[in-house]
């Protein structure tokens, strides 16, 4: 079954626009030049923007402070290096699936306002089926777009994990530094503290870094949540309407 399509917009639509990044920037266009807030406004992938770009302001403020510094050059800073790299690798993956969802949402608004070709994916897994079967459908849609993002909350509940571990390392190295029997030598109290100084900089540095690293990322996780409950209540809507028509 064929949609009718504006003449106007088989004329002017370039062809970049059939590429992902293309459609995205065709979009966005339209967006600013056409005054169209509804099908082509990128709600979700702006407020992660937004969200992140206040934490960078966050980690700017604490680096002007002179705090990001003490934690690079403290005794045993590889271990908070390890936990932002695989914060890194969360971020990444959160600007991934915003983006998305973010695309999945227009194309939902887009069909349903100008009804014009393809057919999003989940009309066509419906089209003559009955209402069980299309009940069966958004349940497995659900958990679909459920699992796309749960690595990203698995990440940031590892940060904290990765924390605890270093504060575990950073108390055995702080430990494994004291020697009882060697407490009135006076040569030895210097390396003994400077082990215990060692130790208790890595115990802290990794705690203090994998929660506030997990709590910035958890934020991504709630923005994400919050996409995807809308992407599926517009994507079940849209079916059972078409479904009916």
């Amino acid at each position: 079954m064929s949609w009718p399509r504006a003449a106007a917009d088989t004329v002017t639509e370039p062809l970049i626009a059939k590429e992902p990044l293309g459609r995205l920037l065709h979009d966005v266009g339209r967006a600013l030049t056409q005054d169209d807030p509804i099908a082509y406004r990128y709600l979700l992938l702006l407020r992660f923007v937004l969200a992140n770009s206040l934490a960078l302001a966050l980690v700017g403020a604490a680096a002007g402070q002179g705090w990001i510094t003490a934690i690079l050059t403290a005794e045993g800073a590889g271990y908070s290096l390890a936990i932002v790299a695989v914060f890194g690798v969360g971020l990444f993956w959160s600007a991934r699936r915003a983006l998305e969802i973010s695309q999945a949402l227009n194309e939902i608004k887009r069909f349903e306002r100008d009804r014009e070709p393809p057919l999003p994916a989940y009309l066509r897994l419906i089209q003559g089926r009955d209402g069980p079967s299309r009940s069966l459908l958004a349940s497995s849609l659900k958990l679909k777009l459920a699992a796309r993002i749960a690595p990203v909350r698995h990440i940031a509940n590892s940060l904290v994990l990765l924390g605890l571990i270093g504060t575990v390392i950073g108390f055995i190295i702080a430990l494994s530094g004291i020697q009882p029997d060697a407490a009135s030598d006076v040569s030895a109290i210097g390396p003994m503290i400077s082990t215990l100084i060692t130790g208790m900089a890595i115990a802290l540095y990794t705690t203090l870094v994998g929660s506030l690293l997990h709590l910035w990322l958890m934020v991504n996780v709630r923005l994400l949540e919050g996409g995807t409950v809308k992407l599926l209540t517009a994507t079940v809507e849209l079916g059972e309407r078409h479904a009916r028509s």
